[in-house]
């Protein structure tokens, strides 16, 4: 079987591969578009004899690109999307291209649209939060968000991307099934998710408080892909990734202090960042828009409003962490620092 990964020199990207080849898979197109990217996956193909992969560089905005990509694969992995830039840049990258890869998929001659699988990696951020109130629990039954032009164009774009997929596979009879990852971290990504907090000039506003953070290391979170994309029941299911034992916003900034380096910080409880989000909004409308409204009521209870997760249906799956949660924490401070000793 000849698997795609679509982003697979990304963060994400190269540990999907790599529990792939740990699961068995050996015939595997890596499709990237930045071939500065491709050296993990060169050191994977090294380390496991009998392993196939292809280096498969192009754009998926190309539809030409995506007819290339699909050749002959039947199980697709797809991870690519705009994580950053414009709105026209985000849903460039995230529904434009997602849609040149169906169509592609669905001009098959070989019934391949109606035998394939896909695996969309989506977002946590396609939920619908805000009416759900204070501390309500988040699992696959929550509702996705009925105004995403009211969060974040990363969002908004992962939201859309999904939908499409979903229209799609009704019309087309192909086997989806949607993977929803929280925050995603370990060596190589960012230091702070927004749920904890914003850098705001030389501070760092903690807004997240005792939120709990639905973290999931980049090595759990691509082993769950992995697991679930190759389940034969999840054809049609949608599973919420994160870990066990999540920690707050205030312990995860308290042992990056410890452990990376002291940083200016200032902790807002969440009536201040509400008030703070309404004379933004006030100001914003005041001004006819010459302030952007960066934080509003909106987005406040949508980061910070305080949610429960839950990760059962995942290991009902079969699945459970590769590395503890005390484990990755302390292997994404280490990685950290040494970043922070490099400057």
């Amino acid at each position: 079987m000849k698997v795609l990964v679509t982003g697979a020199g990304g963060f994400l990207g190269v540990h999907v591969v790599e529990r792939l080849l740990a699961h068995g898979y050996t015939d595997i197109r890596c499709f990237l578009r930045d071939s500065s990217k491709a050296d993990r996956l060169l050191q994977l193909s090294a380390s496991h004899q009998g392993a196939q992969l292809e280096l498969a560089y192009g754009n998926l905005r190309s539809k030409s690109d995506c007819a290339r990509a699909l050749a002959d694969v039947s199980l697709v992995f797809h991870l690519a999307a705009g994580l950053k830039g414009s709105a026209a840049e985000l849903f460039a990258d995230s529904v434009v291209a997602s849609r040149n890869l169906l169509d592609a998929l669905n001009a098959r001659d070989d019934s391949f649209g109606q035998k394939a699988r896909v695996v969309l990696v989506s977002s946590f951020g396609v939920y619908g939060v805000v009416p759900l109130g204070r501390g309500v629990q988040v699992d696959e039954r929550t509702p996705l968000e009925d105004h995403p032009e009211r969060r974040d164009i990363y969002s908004y774009s992962k939201l859309r991307q999904e939908q499409l997929f979903w229209d799609y596979q009704r019309k087309a009879g192909y086997e989806l099934v949607v993977l929803r990852p929280g925050v995603i971290y370990g060596p190589g990504g960012g230091a702070f998710s927004n749920r904890v907090g914003l850098q705001i000039g030389p501070v760092f506003f903690h807004m997240g408080g005792n939120n709990l953070l639905p973290l999931a290391y980049v090595t759990n979170c691509a082993e769950a892909i992995v697991v679930a994309g190759i389940h034969p029941d999840s054809a049609g299911q949608v599973y919420n990734v994160h870990d066990d034992d999540l920690p707050t916003a205030s312990r995860y900034l308290r042992e990056y202090k410890r452990n990376v380096g002291r940083i200016r910080s200032f902790r807002m409880p969440y009536f201040a960042v509400r008030l703070l989000a309404w004379l933004l909004e006030a100001y914003h409308r005041h001004s006819l828009g010459q302030l952007p409204a960066i934080i509003t009521r909106y987005k406040a209870a949508a980061a910070w409003g305080g949610n429960k997760f839950s990760n059962s249906k995942l290991h009902q799956l079969g699945w459970s962490q590769l590395v503890t949660t005390y484990d990755a924490m302390a292997a994404n401070f280490q990685y950290l620092h040494k970043q922070q000793e490099k400057e």
